[in-house]
């Protein structure tokens, strides 16, 4: 009970830490989203009356309150789930927003950090298993891959089989002609949206599959040389049960957690990808607020990506409490 009392508390500390500095910072950026969304309107519909002027403050943040009083509003609107109006999408609510966009990413991203996962634990089992063949060369090939930056990788895919070869779409997340009014529950839209997120998915899995193998390798090569491998040899046991039983499930732990730690960052999304494909997704969102120094949609942003990654971390540490009591007692 004393080690989950520490690790609860520690996890409250850093999510206060964590909202606090993503109230500030924002507001220590240039620029002012109130007076950003003024001049928008001016230029669109000539001068304001003040009491429109004054409205827009308040709503945005710009009025004359201290730090302490927005810091104290700010939470009390969060803790009843406003995250406040957008000035990109005016006057659309943050959390509208943030709900459009986080399926896509979740989905997208997360998919392909499962498969680039099961492909590199896979692969890295075998070739580890292997060490010594021809299945080495695996491994500097992915290591290669895993060094070219992402979003160079990503370019490179749209350059040929988009613009080259006209295979995949170049940009969005569905065929907005056929689908004009938006996303919609049928097949044909899953296949379009599918069909559009093809090459992303692809550009994340031959960027990170390459960490997984080569992992899973050194852990593999690591693990056959144990005592209990040789035991089991020495029993007579098939070597392909003593590789699925003993070997792999031993060498993959380190890699496991890695996964559940790799799984709060899926609501991140991966922001240049999704920037060189157009992809509705939340790292889209991110750069859209930075642009139009939007501070209520960044501070929801950060907010739904910290507490993704501070919950993942949570219950990785729980679960190793639970299942190592080493973990406990060296806390």
């Amino acid at each position: 009970m004393k080690f989950y009392a520490r690790r609860i508390a520690f996890y409250v500390v850093t999510l206060w830490a964590t909202i606090s500095l993503n109230f500030l910072l924002p507001r220590l950026l240039p620029g002012d989203p109130a007076d950003i969304l003024l001049a928008k309107m001016q230029r669109a519909g000539g001068e304001l009356n003040e009491t429109t002027v004054r409205n827009i403050k308040a709503l945005l943040g710009g009025d004359s309150s201290s730090m302490w009083e927005q810091y104290v509003a700010y939470w009390g609107r969060m803790l009843q789930g406003d995250l406040g109006v957008s000035v990109t999408k005016y006057p659309t609510p943050v959390t509208e927003l943030i709900a459009a966009a986080l399926p896509w990413t979740v989905i997208l991203v997360g998919l392909a950090t499962v498969i680039s996962f099961v492909l590199g634990v896979g692969i890295g089992a075998w070739v580890g298993w292997r060490r010594g063949t021809w299945v080495d060369h695996l491994v500097p090939f992915t290591t290669v891959l895993q060094s070219i930056p992402y979003f160079w990788l990503a370019l490179v895919l749209v350059a040929i089989f988009s613009v080259a070869l006209g295979i995949f779409p170049i940009f969005g997340g569905y065929d907005v002609w056929e689908f004009p009014d938006g996303p919609e529950w049928s097949w044909d839209f899953i296949g379009s949206a599918i069909y559009h997120g093809f090459l992303p998915a692809l550009t994340i899995v031959l960027s990170s599959v390459g960490g997984w193998l080569l992992g899973m390798r050194n852990m593999m090569v690591s693990t056959v040389s144990e005592d209990y491998i040789v035991t089991a040899e020495a029993k007579g046991l098939k070597p392909m049960r003593i590789l699925r039983t003993y070997a792999t499930r031993n060498a993959a732990i380190p890699s496991i957690a890695g996964f559940s730690i790799s799984l709060g960052f899926v609501v991140a999304g991966s922001i240049v990808m999704e920037q060189v494909f157009t992809y509705p997704g939340i790292g889209k969102l991110m750069i859209q607020s930075v642009q139009n120094s939007d501070y209520a949609l960044m501070q929801g942003v950060f907010l739904v990506i910290t507490v993704a990654v501070l919950a993942a971390n949570f219950i990785m540490d729980i679960v190793y409490g639970f299942i190592d009591p080493r973990a406990r007692h060296n806390v």
